[in-house]
């Protein structure tokens, strides 16, 4: 499942990207580049996101369906990494043509620790869990599991899509 994740992802995606310094939390849309498990983005180092990721490595990314928890790391001028620029200028090429080459851009990658996507079987929600740093795949997909879900939540007459199992962390 782990791989299947990853191959349907693919190389490239726009998510939302939050961070947080001094409990204050904010979120914008990025584009990402997906390569060997990790996401890279690139930012300004000027920028007020650059300024809490100094401060606080922890993020959060998300994309339709997709939930991701994990550290992000600087890695220095996108310029001087050829493989994300090129990834990125064939899926980005206008956000490539003008940023990737500015002296103040810098390039981050976010290894993911925990990732959750909601996924549907016979139009009943499920979730899958990946705790990547132990390896730790968990899914809901038993049918007796997907009754209690749906039950549960229909009970406490909360709209599935609201509804949220308890953390296993």
């Amino acid at each position: 499942a782990y791989d299947t994740f990853w191959r349907e992802l693919g190389t490239n995606k726009t998510m939302v990207l939050a961070t947080s310094l001094h409990d204050a939390v904010t979120a914008r849309m990025m584009s990402f580049v997906i390569l060997d498990g990790k996401f890279y983005f690139q930012t300004d180092r000027t920028s007020r996101k650059y300024n809490q990721l100094r401060s606080n490595a922890n993020v959060s990314i998300c994309a339709d369906n997709i939930q991701i928890e994990g550290r992000c790391v600087e890695l220095g001028r996108p310029a001087d990494d050829t493989r994300f620029c090129a990834v990125y200028r064939e899926h980005f090429p206008n956000a490539y043509t003008r940023y990737s080459l500015l002296t103040n851009e810098r390039l981050f990658d976010v290894t993911p620790t925990f990732i959750e996507r909601w996924r549907y079987l016979d139009g009943i929600p499920y979730i899958e869990s990946f705790h990547v740093e132990n390896k730790h795949f968990w899914s809901d997909t038993r049918e007796s599991d997907r009754r209690l879900f749906f039950r549960f939540c229909t009970k406490k007459h909360v709209p599935l899509s609201q509804c949220r199992r308890p953390q296993h962390r």
